[in-house]
């Protein structure tokens, strides 16, 4: 997106889908600088989920990822590598602003990241325990995490943030389908995620709400002339996942069709804004 020039980026490279050395050298500086960042994140869940963790069953995509339950490992373990990476992440973007490899936009949106991705999990705020964390979750990864990936190399328009509700969006039903195998584990150390609280036809509801949403608003920007046309059409690679996710959802565990959804979404529109810029 950031190399496809008006009217999704401005002052950036040439809408060539070439990288040049400086290209290259502002995406390297921008990963530098969220790796840390996005570590410290899931440090956090992983800390906060370590009750729920050890008494859900565990699924590929639900579940938290076990460590510390194989380990044995203290959770206090993950303050501390939390603590040196949230340490890291300010050094090296102070420096990286400092130096002009990364503009402030940029950095302050990284900053921003951080912060609700704490607060996700986290208290005082613990916003997934709070009824909002599948809003918040669907936020920062479908829209402020590309964004900023577009920052990092150019000037995101109003209609960069447009294009990307369809992905938030998508986010959203994975958001509903990996919540749903722990929302007994969930309900019983006082997260309030919709898959706690909402019966399983309305959280049906809210999916199939969602995936027509997303389809009405990809049509939209078409119409529009926002979309370029590569990309409105790599739109249509998660529709069988996701009437597979619709089928499945609330009736089996596993969050596969789902994931593959966003997952095929997010690669199906990296290829077609390439090809745009091309």
């Amino acid at each position: 997106m950031g190399l496809a020039g008006d009217p999704v980026a401005t002052d950036g490279p040439p809408a060539s889908g070439r990288l040049s050395a400086e290209t290259l050298q502002r995406i390297g500086v921008g990963a530098l600088v969220l790796t840390p960042v996005a570590i410290t994140v899931h440090y956090a869940n992983e800390y906060a989920d370590a009750d729920t963790d050890a008494i859900t069953d565990r699924t590929p995509f639900s579940g938290g990822s076990g460590a510390l339950e194989r380990t044995g490992l203290d959770r206090s373990i993950l303050g501390l590598a939390g603590a040196t990476n949230a340490g890291a992440a300010l050094v090296v973007t102070v420096l990286a602003v400092a130096r002009d490899a990364l503009v402030l936009d940029a950095a302050l949106l990284a900053a921003v990241i951080w912060g609700l991705g704490l607060a996700y999990s986290l208290k005082p705020l613990a916003l997934v325990r709070r009824g909002v964390g599948e809003v918040v979750n669907a936020t920062l990864g479908g829209l402020l995490l590309p964004v900023y990936g577009v920052m990092v190399v150019a000037t995101p328009t109003a209609i960069a943030w447009a294009t990307l509700v369809p992905f938030t969006l998508l986010v959203g039903c994975n958001l509903l389908a990996t919540h749903w195998p722990d929302r007994h584990a969930d309900g019983a150390v006082g997260k309030r995620t919709l898959a706690v609280r909402w019966s399983p036809l309305r959280i049906r509801r809210a999916y199939a709400i969602l995936t027509i949403a997303a389809a009405l608003v990809t049509v939209s920007l078409l119409a529009g002339g926002f979309l370029p046309r590569p990309v409105a059409i790599a739109h249509l690679a998660p529709v069988p996942f996701l009437l597979w996710g619709w089928h499945t959802l609330t009736r089996q565990r596993r969050p596969t069709p789902a994931v593959l959804a966003m997952v095929s979404l997010a690669g199906a529109t990296t290829v077609g804004w390439w090809i745009h810029a091309l």
